[in-house]
């Protein structure tokens, strides 16, 4: 879409006032550097593909896009990427990763109250459709040069030159919508996450999603499980959490004032509500030392609003939960016991949770002589894991407001599905080592074949927890659509590679019909709360426009 309407553009250089950018790096590959391709990876900054010349494709949270030349691809941080160029030809593919801050404007006496310099999402995302590549060509080859340089004023130029860069982008217009209500609707709720502490109301809501006042609480509530107003109040609480951990020390009257309640007694009241404790009581628990002695206790954790200030360093997704949450205090656990032992001692925790199968008895009986313990019995699921978790850290109350919002989720994310994907049978499989795993039970399974109703593959055997096919077994399968997860370790990469030589591949009706889809090892092989939420938030993206 080149170019903007009137009222697009005054809702974009609103939103402009206040925010600042700074430029990270800029990368050229062209036919000399062959093609080119990113890896599906969570981003940690924003990333700005310019597709100069050459042609490619793109997927944004499980969504198919076209990399035509002539156009730039915005994606924002905490989305999932993945992204292939061929045919580069001499101009390329730039690559320009950046920041985006806001600072709010305040009184200069209650300045010392506020934090500034927020993370934000740029202005636009998605594709823009650029109207002279001559010139942004030229502009990226100068902050290209302009950044290598030795020289601080010269990178100082380079800044210049990428505010010049962001001025064209927003010039040439905003992102690719398509006429549907899915983008109407996710445009009001970013609106809601950018301005969430103004006095919001349905019919502003509406009119950014160009829809009337009446379609649109019907269409948000349907899209989302609850109405805009009620995503409003859980988005300025979400922020108002933020500000209550222990790093940080605002006054509660100034919390409430900067997420957008004026009146604290209605802030307090409305916090309860929502996070199943009042604030002097998260505060509080938020002050406590907890130890996630397992992996999997990070997302049981996170889902009760506990970063925790020490977990296994090793965790294979550590670098996603950073993104989202302030982990700069966490301890990082050491995988020698007698090192890990003389770590969670120093930090003087006030409780420690990890799993009991994998707590040897002399260990659970030293952690115990350093602090309270709770050791998870594994055969339970999620949801108990949860509740069990809660009840010990005194957090039953916000535990089940989260398993109740998770249902109502699941509820609005069901009934989409089930228009979109027809009563098609489904096969979730992970190829692990050697083996071709079936994930039905305590994975994945749960939240498509449970919470969402999806039809299993005949070959899905839900009395078995550790289900194995073989490549004759998986090329029977009945199965009308495919979700494949592969490790990354070298010997799953190179059962992978043998599956998709095999002669047994082509002839699976997913592959035939292109029915398949991927998703990388973690977070996804993760069996949390957290985890099991991410999915939800993750299956729309991921079948929408590829039914």
């Amino acid at each position: 879409m080149s170019g903007m309407y009137d009222d697009q553009q005054k809702s974009d250089y609103k939103q402009l006032e206040g925010i600042w950018f700074k430029l990270r790096a800029v990368e050229k590959n062209n036919s000399l550097t062959s093609n080119w391709s990113l890896r599906m990876q969570f981003i940690e900054s924003h990333m700005l593909l310019i597709a100069a010349s050459g042609k490619g494709w793109i997927t944004v949270d499980g969504r198919y896009y076209e990399l035509r030349a002539g156009s730039a691809y915005v994606c924002t941080p905490g989305q999932l990427v993945e992204a292939s160029m061929k045919d580069l030809g001499e101009r390329g593919l730039y690559i320009v990763r950046f920041d985006v801050f806001e600072q709010p404007q305040l009184p200069a006496k209650q300045e010392h109250n506020y934090p500034l310099g927020r993370n934000m999402r740029f202005p636009i995302t998605g594709e823009v459709v650029i109207s002279s590549m001559i010139v942004i060509s030229a502009l990226c080859e100068a902050m290209a040069k302009s950044m290598r340089s030795d020289n601080d004023i010269q990178r100082l130029r380079g800044q210049i030159e990428f505010y010049e860069l962001v001025y064209s982008l927003l010039r040439d217009g905003r992102r690719l919508l398509d006429n549907n209500s899915e983008a109407d609707l996710e445009r009001a709720k970013t609106y809601i996450e950018q301005h969430y502490r103004e006095d919001l109301t349905i019919e502003q809501l509406a009119k950014e999603a160009g829809v009337s006042s009446r379609h649109f609480i019907r269409l948000f509530k349907q899209r989302y499980g609850c109405s805009a107003i009620e995503y409003l109040s859980r988005y300025r609480i979400g922020q108002a959490q933020e500000l209550m951990r222990p790093h940080h020390d605002y006054q509660l009257k100034d919390i409430s004032s900067y997420v957008g309640y004026q009146d604290e007694v209605y802030f307090r009241r409305k916090f309860k509500q929502i996070t199943g404790t009042p604030p002097a009581a998260f505060m509080r628990n938020a002050r406590q030392k907890i130890v996630a002695f397992h992996a999997n206790m990070i997302g049981i954790l996170l889902a009760l609003n506990i970063t925790p200030h020490a977990a296994p360093e090793d965790h294979p997704w550590v670098e996603y939960y950073r993104r989202k949450y302030d982990t700069s205090s966490v301890l990082s656990l050491a995988k020698d016991d007698v090192v890990k032992i003389e770590q969670i001692r120093s930090m003087s925790p006030d409780f420690i949770v990890g799993l009991e199968s994998f707590t040897s008895l002399d260990m659970q009986k030293t952690l115990n002589g350093i602090t309270s313990t709770y050791f998870l019995p594994w055969e339970h699921d999620w949801r108990m894991h949860m509740r069990l978790i809660a009840e010990k850290l005194g957090k039953t109350a916000e535990a089940e407001v989260w398993l109740d919002r998770y249902e109502r989720k699941a509820a609005a994310v069901r009934e989409q599905t089930k228009n979109i994907l027809y009563n098609e049978r489904l096969l979730i499989v992970r190829i692990s080592q050697k083996n071709i795993s079936v994930l039905a039970n305590r994975s994945l399974g749960e939240v498509f074949y449970d919470d969402l109703h999806m039809l299993p593959a005949r070959e899905v055997n839900r009395d078995i927890n550790d289900q194995h096919l073989t490549q004759e077994e998986l090329a029977q399968t009945d199965a009308d659509r495919l979700l494949l997860i592969v490790d990354e370790d070298a010997q799953s990469q190179a059962a992978w590679q043998d599956l998709k030589q095999s002669a047994f591949w082509g002839k699976m009706r997913p592959i035939r019909n292109n029915r398949i889809d991927y998703l990388p090892p973690y977070p996804w092989t993760e069996y949390t709360a957290f985890t099991q939420e991410l999915i939800l938030d993750e299956v729309l993206k991921l079948w929408r426009n590829r039914a």
